[in-house]
């Protein structure tokens, strides 16, 4: 077993390495350097673009260094759900982490191996995940081909709500009133409370305050495991997913078609999910969750209010970054307009960009260097 994976994950970062040769030199053909262009900065941009493409040959099973910041509470909750959780790996970890941890802040770790407190806690943690899949199990295994994203739940009343809760602070009034007040108002009306309270943006960076969590949005979505990867890592929002697998499929991106490397990629593909399932049947399927590239598919559920949807969308609709989660972006803000009708609120998202570009990264990687530029000029200036 330990030889048949070790084959199957050479074979993955070889395949990898080698799409991503040909896979740049594709690139800088059809992307020329220009003139006004550093070579470093366009080297780095047609890299970028070319491991873009190439990353869904990438196992989970890939090393990555983490570096974590946190308060002691924070890491006391992590490390207590670490220690339950199925993978032998986390658990190591865990302990690897108390260890550590404990040298500088020992205070407020002292629960967690405590037999009566973080011991029974993460038991807690573990029994209850398995009694829940338990009852999944029995459910009929028959999932529907559903949309690339749904919008499965919203509130109807969302810009109401918001528009009462946008004039609470301001007023005199009790929240009850100030509902009755909005449901007295036309759209139109409701509409002006909230462009008053979002104002002028100058950037996605200006962002309205607490009463766009007034509203509620959940989406099912079923996207790539490195485009979830990203969007996982935002923490204004309730994301939960499923187990990682093969069953959904996977992408192959248009770059893959253009070098004519089709077959390869299916190639590694295939052999990614023989893998797969004789980990599922012989480890377990949390184990075999290893095996699988990023390129397959995974089913997800993000549940946001219209605030944290303001950071979400604006931020991963941005030019530079992957086209997979920002076509994902712009869906959710379209059918926050759309389906769940709020367009006024979907108007106060202006910096979702629904622009489509290829070589996404050249401009931010021009303003870094024009801003490198700037400094060293400043410091010859001032040696001092």
């Amino acid at each position: 077993m330990k030889k048949k994976f070790v084959t199957s994950m050479d074979f993955l970062f070889h395949t990898y390495s080698d799409l991503v040769h040909k896979l740049f030199e594709h690139y800088a053909k059809t992307f020329p350097k220009q003139q006004r262009d550093a070579p470093a900065v366009w080297r780095a941009t047609i890299r970028a673009m070319a491991c873009d493409t190439a990353r869904g040959l990438l196992p989970a099973a890939t090393k990555s260094n983490v570096g974590i910041f946190g308060t002691g509470q924070a890491y006391e909750s992590l490390l207590l759900r670490m220690r339950a959780s199925p993978l032998g790996e986390a658990r190591d970890y865990s302990s690897l982490m108390l260890t550590e941890l404990r040298k500088v802040i020992p205070a407020f770790l002292k629960r967690v191996d405590q037999p009566e407190r973080g011991v029974i806690w993460s038991q807690y943690l573990t029994e209850t995940a398995s009694n829940t899949e338990e009852i999944a199990a029995r459910l009929e295994s028959s999932p529907q081909n559903t949309p690339e994203v749904t919008l499965v739940d919203w509130d109807p009343d969302a810009e109401l709500k918001i528009a009462a809760a946008a004039l609470y602070s301001s007023s005199d009034l009790p929240d009850a009133q100030l509902r009755a007040i909005g449901e007295s108002m036309s759209t139109e009306e409701r509409s002006q409370i909230i462009k008053a309270y979002v104002g002028q943006r100058v950037n996605r960076r200006h962002r309205p305050g607490r009463a766009m969590e007034r509203s509620s949005y959940r989406f099912d979505i079923v996207l790539d495991f490195g485009s979830f990867r990203d969007l996982q890592r935002h923490r204004m929002l309730t994301i939960e997913w499923q187990r990682f697998g093969t069953s959904l499929g996977y992408n192959i991106p248009d770059g893959i078609n253009e070098i004519g490397e089709t077959e390869k990629w299916d190639e590694a593909m295939s052999r990614a999910a023989d893998l797969h399932s004789l980990l599922n049947k012989t480890q377990g399927a949390n184990v075999a969750q290893y095996a699988v590239p990023f390129g397959y598919k995974i089913r997800f559920v993000i549940q946001m209010n219209a605030r944290q949807a303001f950071h979400l969308l604006e931020l991963r609709s941005s030019r530079q970054g992957h086209s997979d989660y920002r076509r994902v972006s712009q869906h959710m803000h379209r059918l926050i307009r759309d389906k769940a009708g709020h367009k006024a609120l979907a108007a106060s998202m202006e910096f979702v960009d629904h622009e489509q570009y290829r070589l996404s990264r050249l401009e931010s990687e021009r303003k870094s260097e024009a801003r490198r530029a700037s400094l060293e000029v400043r410091k010859s200036a001032d040696p001092d």
